[in-house]
């Protein structure tokens, strides 16, 4: 399709909405000589009158927002960078897993009255699960599932993170990681994560956009001599801002 809409000597120019496709695409019509846009569905101008949402009209939209210039482009990593986001991911999978299955077993227990006025998951606390004692033996095969669903858990997220101290060194955006850890609070997995998501940080012209895109400036509502500032606003990447909010609770 491409040849033949190019063959007139026409200059072609694509964009779509970043989302579960990937980037495939995009890398597919650059490779073909082709300018091509991943945009941000969450900055797309939108009607507020608009009731009726077909694929049509949305690529119609799209290419007239886009030759106006009213899209704003995310950037697109190299094949080598998104492997290592997708791995970082993967590791932020299985901690939200693993913190649903120790949910699950500390409500369990709760349900039963078994308290541990301790710190929790530590070695003497699995001493302390593996001593407790049920009327009911159903009870104990669930207690025992909920143990195995953590330590399966807890050995993924492990093995994840040992992944991704493993192919840090052959990463291009390594020393990146590495000045990184030089902060208090920043360990290696809190840096590639961050780097991860945040990309090339050269193309932030200044420290503003880089905390708009983490979502860590102040909301605002301003009219006329009033000024409102309230909370952050949370938009941006979510993944970085929450490993920088971690970095300082750890600090």
């Amino acid at each position: 399709l491409t040849v033949k809409l190019a063959a007139a000597g026409r200059e072609l120019r694509f964009c779509y909405e970043a989302g579960p496709c990937g980037y495939g695409i995009q890398r597919q019509l650059t490779g073909a000589g082709h300018d091509c846009a991943v945009v941000a569905p969450s900055l797309i101008p939108r009607k507020p009158g608009e009731r009726i949402k077909t694929d049509r009209r949305d690529a119609i939209n799209l290419a007239k927002l886009h030759r106006a210039g009213e899209l704003t482009p995310v950037w697109v990593p190299d094949q080598a960078h998104e492997a290592i986001r997708d791995l970082v991911r993967a590791r932020q999978a299985a901690v939200r897993t693993l913190r649903q299955a120790r949910q699950q077993l500390s409500g369990f227990l709760l349900r039963h009255g078994r308290h541990y006025h301790r710190p929790a998951w530590t070695q003497l606390h699995r001493r302390w699960l593996a001593s407790l004692k049920f009327d009911q033996a159903v009870h104990h095969i669930v207690l025992e599932d909920c143990i195995a669903a953590v330590e399966a858990a807890r050995a993924r997220r492990d093995r994840l993170e040992a992944h991704i101290e493993a192919v840090l060194p052959e990463w291009s955006l390594a020393p990146v990681v590495e000045a990184l850890q030089a902060l208090r609070g920043v360990r290696l997995v809190a840096a590639a994560t961050l780097v991860a998501e945040l990309g090339d940080i050269t193309r932030f012209t200044n420290p503003r956009q880089l905390m708009a895109y983490l979502g860590l400036v102040p909301s605002e509502h301003s009219s006329g001599r009033t000024r409102r500032q309230g909370g952050i606003t949370k938009a941006g990447n979510g993944a970085a801002r929450r490993m920088l909010i971690e970095a300082a609770w750890s600090h």
